[in-house]
């Protein structure tokens, strides 16, 4: 069908190659207009794996800091777990004293400081345990940062 459009238009106007190439090049473009699903999901995996490779090209640039990640991480989460197990200590104390609002009172805030390394702990976590969908990690760990 598009070749005889293109013969006839081409012994109208011209050329069969000039014809032809306004014709492909009409077809080509009302392709692109149309994305259909399959092509958006091949850009999505496309996607994926780059952030994929992103992700290990960097671990292997940086593989010499690996010392040093593993230090703050170890840090890090060691002042974490202890700001918890002393609130939940200081929780438990109180039950046991007549008056033991001071401790409530000491609880409230040492879990307060804990409850603000979260984010630090979700990027930890995040890099150690879940490295591919480390991304969607991030934006919430930083989400807990800017509070």
């Amino acid at each position: 069908m598009l070749s005889i459009l293109s013969s006839t238009l081409g012994r109208v106007f011209g050329t069969d190659k000039a014809v032809s190439r306004v014709v492909d090049h009409t077809a080509n473009a009302l392709d692109k207009l149309i994305y259909t699903d399959e092509e958006e999901a091949e850009a999505k995996a496309q996607a994926v794996t780059e952030a994929r490779s992103m992700v290990i090209e960097w671990m292997k640039a940086t593989s010499g800091q690996n010392l040093a990640r593993r230090l703050l991480a170890m840090v890090i989460t060691l002042v974490w777990v202890s700001q918890y197990v002393a609130m939940m200590s200081l929780s438990v104390i109180a039950v046991w004293l007549e008056n033991g609002d001071k401790c409530n009172a000491s609880s409230q805030i040492i879990g307060g400081y804990a409850e603000n390394m979260n984010g630090a702990m979700m990027l930890i976590l995040g890099f150690y345990f879940a490295a591919p969908h480390l991304s969607s990690v991030a934006g919430v760990a930083l989400k807990k940062f800017s509070k």
